[in-house]
């Protein structure tokens, strides 16, 4: 089998997935907060519960991914997602959902592009398509993936105003499993590493403590944009449907300047611009009175947020050992996802008593203290690496 049938069937995995991703980030909080009438703070627990075990999960599968084979790692997490959402279609009750939560990682820690939704695949994925490429394709192989995912997450958003909040459960749940069959012919090309030896934990130790930050800051907001408008505005399912796929849309197709702005600023000038114009953005927010503006607000900034995602894939696939990326990527969500479980708790809270705005405000702070860190971590490690 060729590279480019390979990268064509990883594409229609990945696109499943995200589609099935897209029907469940939009009903779940419907679900847990109209149908179910639990409180934001249930709501929350339930994201922590999920980032948690979305955090342990992917290091397991980022290590299996080194040591067992990327193919079989694939496989067994990608049956996930397809049994979380059948266990959340065949029962109501607070236990199984948070089995199935933290099952399907139902974390939304990042944004429809960023598949906040069954995560603890992401790891084994990018070191499959690391594999796959060369140092010259990779970031737009990267973006161009991350692009499909997004618009078929935002397709998947869009198909959920056509099924009942509980409907939507049984069809994530053939969608995600659809894709698992195309793997079988797949061709892997399998660097096996030592699991006692990891050379590059420097570099490691460094992307995993932004990592931490910039995972805190997202369960601030992210997995609660949704719910905002769900509260504050009394946004119908309906509705928020569409407004989920536009927004998915444009961070979409936001991933396609990706290789642009890497060319033009480098992996830490693309990091700092994007998500600092996004955090600036998030704080007027909870500012606004105008519904149009809030709603401006929330088309623009997970674009943002996730437009130098394909570019700090390919930095840490650059700057690590080939046979340690798996378990560089599963340490570092292990320590964004960690990190994002204590905030979410923290803003179902903030939610839970009425007081929506010192999350947002809270991010930008954290945002700010990151970005400086990508500066004073990554620029050397650039800088010597273009020279």
């Amino acid at each position: 089998m060729t590279t480019f049938q390979s990268l064509f069937l990883l594409a229609v995995f990945r696109m499943s997935r995200s589609v099935a991703a897209g029907m469940i980030a939009i009903a779940f909080p419907y679900l847990v907060l109209t149908s179910l009438h639990r409180s934001a703070l249930v709501l929350g627990l339930l994201y922590t519960a999920a980032a948690l075990a979305t955090a342990g999960l992917g290091l397991v599968v980022g290590f299996l991914a080194d040591v067992w084979g990327q193919k079989r790692a694939l496989v067994a997490v990608g049956l996930l997602l397809p049994l979380s959402s059948l266990l959340m279609f065949t029962s109501g009750r607070l236990w199984v959902l948070f089995i199935a939560s933290m099952v399907g990682g139902y974390s939304a820690t990042g944004s429809l592009t960023g598949g906040g939704v069954g995560g603890a695949a992401q790891p084994v994925q990018v070191v499959t398509l690391a594999h796959l490429t060369t140092s010259e394709n990779r970031t737009f192989i990267f973006s161009l993936f991350t692009f499909m995912g997004g618009t078929f997450a935002a397709v998947g958003a869009l198909t959920a105003r056509l099924f009942t909040v509980h409907d939507v459960f049984l069809a994530a749940t053939l969608v995600s499993f659809a894709g698992i069959a195309g793997l079988g012919p797949v061709k892997f090309r399998e660097y096996r590493g030592n699991i006692r030896h990891l050379s590059s934990k420097g570099v490691i130790g460094k992307f995993s403590l932004t990592g931490a930050l910039n995972g805190f800051a997202s369960g601030l907001v992210i997995p609660f944009l949704i719910p905002f408008f769900v509260i504050v505005y009394h946004v119908p399912k309906s509705q928020m449907s569409v407004y989920g796929f536009i927004a998915g849309f444009l961070g979409s197709v936001a991933l396609l300047l990706a290789t642009y702005l890497e060319r033009l600023w480098g992996f830490v000038g693309t990091v700092a611009l994007t998500r600092g114009l996004g955090a600036g953005l998030l704080i007027l927010l909870p500012l606004t009175h105008f519904f149009i503006i809030a709603l401006l607000i929330y088309f623009v900034t997970p674009a943002l947020r996730v437009m130098a995602l394909p570019v700090q894939q390919a930095a840490i696939t650059e700057m690590v050992s080939f046979d340690e990326v798996g378990r560089a990527l599963g340490i570092n969500q292990v320590a964004r996802l960690a990190a994002s479980s204590g905030a979410i708790s923290f803003t179902g809270y903030m939610f839970d008593i009425a007081d929506v705005g010192l999350p947002f405000y809270a991010y930008a702070v954290v945002m700010a203290c990151n970005i400086y860190l990508y500066f004073r971590f990554f620029r050397p490690l650039e800088d010597r690496m273009e020279a």
